[in-house]
């Protein structure tokens, strides 16, 4: 149950698309409510997968798979509407391909991705439930201002303005955090690589 929770996310997301480039003013009202519902889904499925005993291997890889595709297109579609600078697509995937890279070499030994981390601090930068959420909330928030101030701006006054560089705020801490979160898995994950004999 929790895997089809995880995957269902993709469908949303590409009505999400459609409506953020082809819908009107208020169907780009209703994509708030969608982003939120998307991003919300990722905190389903991990509890479902715990309320069900259903946490897997497979159902990590594939929550971190979904994780970092929704991700991905995400900020490049932001990007790409000129809602935020190329560089943020660009800071989130290299450090997205770099982490996932170690990890892969790590999963070979049967460990999921958090179970990877090795140090106290580790553990709770990368794999701590508050930072696990105040990351997810801090991209949520972002998705979500910056489809509202896209749905604003035919409108006047000084609050699409102020919903925009909320979500740019939100946007940046973001990126902070994905920056954050990365640096623990790279370098635990190179030092053990290191240390294997060849």
């Amino acid at each position: 149950m929790a895997n089809i929770i995880t995957v269902a996310r993709f469908p949303l997301l590409f009505i999400y698309l459609g409506i953020l480039y082809y819908g009107n003013q208020t169907l780009m009202f209703w994509n708030v409510l969608l982003i939120f519902i998307i991003f919300n889904l990722d905190s389903l499925d991990g509890w479902v997968a715990r309320k069900l005993n259903e946490a897997s291997l497979l159902g990590s890889v594939l929550d971190i798979a979904t994780d970092r595709i929704l991700e991905y297109v995400l900020w490049v579609v932001y990007a790409h509407l000129g809602l935020i600078p190329v560089l943020v697509p660009i800071i989130v995937l290299v450090r997205g391909t770099a982490v996932d890279a170690v990890r892969s070499v790590r999963m070979k030994s049967g460990l999921s991705a958090f179970d990877q981390i090795q140090s106290p601090l580790s553990k709770f930068l990368v794999s701590s439930r508050f930072m696990r959420a105040f990351y997810g909330i801090a991209k949520g928030s972002a998705a979500a201002l910056l489809t509202l101030a896209s749905a604003l701006q035919s409108n006047l006054g000084p609050w699409p303005n102020l919903v925009y560089q909320t979500g740019l705020i939100f946007t940046w801490l973001s990126v902070c955090l994905c920056v954050i979160r990365g640096l623990p898995v790279l370098i635990e994950g190179i030092k053990e690589i290191q240390a294997r004999p060849v």
